[in-house]
């Protein structure tokens, strides 16, 4: 799959597609060795970074991926401003929060076309709608992150606004199951496999779930485009078949997600996760939907 490089780097989400059956030898890479930031890379919202590199897609086109992991999407898209990695995957909100800045930074590629995210409550917390967030400690990944972005839309949406409720950055593995287990939080904003690994403990009740398509047609309307693969547009322009390899890498992977099923996906992902636990398996399979089928971000998103 070759997505056009003009179309890519004309705008944001613009793309132009055509079958090639791999990279073109002549195309040759301006440059192999790429640093990657991720946030979390755990969280089953970047599942194709996980798939790329374990499966060798990104071998097959040629590149040598250095994945530099961080506890929050805030500082993934930090790392790039500042030099600290090539590129990065993260919540294409970034990408406009960059625009509005003037800072051109462009999105390649969509990975995921729905959040995963996840809203729940301690048991103990009542809940009747988005406005009960008033006066609560919730947990998300890292300020600035998409679990942030997520809760601040549920609660603008209600009528909030952002200091009505404390936000507390907990990560996204075992501190944030602590942290909710431990009563250090109210709520929690976050993303498998910390939320099926919650709910199999009893710790929580979720009250809002982007996992599922008709959350996200509830919530937004449609599609939402979640996780991307994201550049500075000086980066793009000085490196196009790069970010095409990088792209067709992408997109070979997320194919691969595309032909398994959420009923029928064990034996597949278990050769790939021969040590994941009974839980993360379970979480996978609930976030399967999540992922985006064609790379592309449509105008409707």
């Amino acid at each position: 799959m070759n997505i056009d490089r003009r179309a890519v780097t004309a705008g944001l989400g613009s793309f132009t597609l055509s079958m090639i059956p791999a990279p073109a030898p002549a195309q040759r890479l301006e440059k192999s060795a790429i640093r990657l930031a991720v946030a979390n890379k755990a969280h089953l919202y970047y599942l194709p970074v996980t798939l790329a590199e374990r499966r060798g897609h990104f071998r097959d086109y040629g590149l040598n991926v250095a994945i530099v992991d961080f506890e929050g999407g805030s500082q993934s898209f930090d790392a790039l401003l500042g030099g600290a990695a090539d590129v990065a995957t993260g919540a294409y909100e970034h990408t406009l929060h960059a625009q509005a800045q003037g800072r051109d930074i462009r999105a390649l590629i969509e990975l995921g076309r729905f959040p995963g995210i996840v809203l729940a409550l301690r048991k103990d917390v009542p809940f009747k709608s988005h406005a009960d967030l008033k006066g609560l400690k919730i947990g998300v990944t890292a300020s600035g992150s998409s679990t942030h972005f997520f809760v601040l839309y549920l609660m603008a949406k209600a009528g909030l606004a952002p200091a009505d409720a404390t936000f507390v950055g907990v990560g996204g593995g075992p501190a944030a199951v602590a942290a909710m287990k431990n009563g250090e939080i109210d709520a929690i904003s976050n993303l498998d496999p910390v939320i099926t690994r919650l709910q199999e403990d009893g710790a929580i009740r979720i009250v809002t779930d982007s996992r599922f398509p008709r959350v996200n047609y509830q919530i937004f309307g449609g599609t939402n485009p979640a996780a991307v693969l994201y550049a500075k547009q000086e980066f793009i322009v000085a490196n196009p078949n790069t970010m095409q390899a990088l792209v067709n890498a992408f997109y070979k992977t997320l194919k691969w997600i595309a032909r398994r099923r959420p009923t029928r996906s064990s034996t597949a992902f278990r050769r790939t996760f021969p040590r994941r636990s009974r839980t993360y398996l379970k979480a996978l399979r609930s976030n399967l939907l999540v992922y985006s089928k064609t790379g592309l971000i449509t105008r409707q998103a």
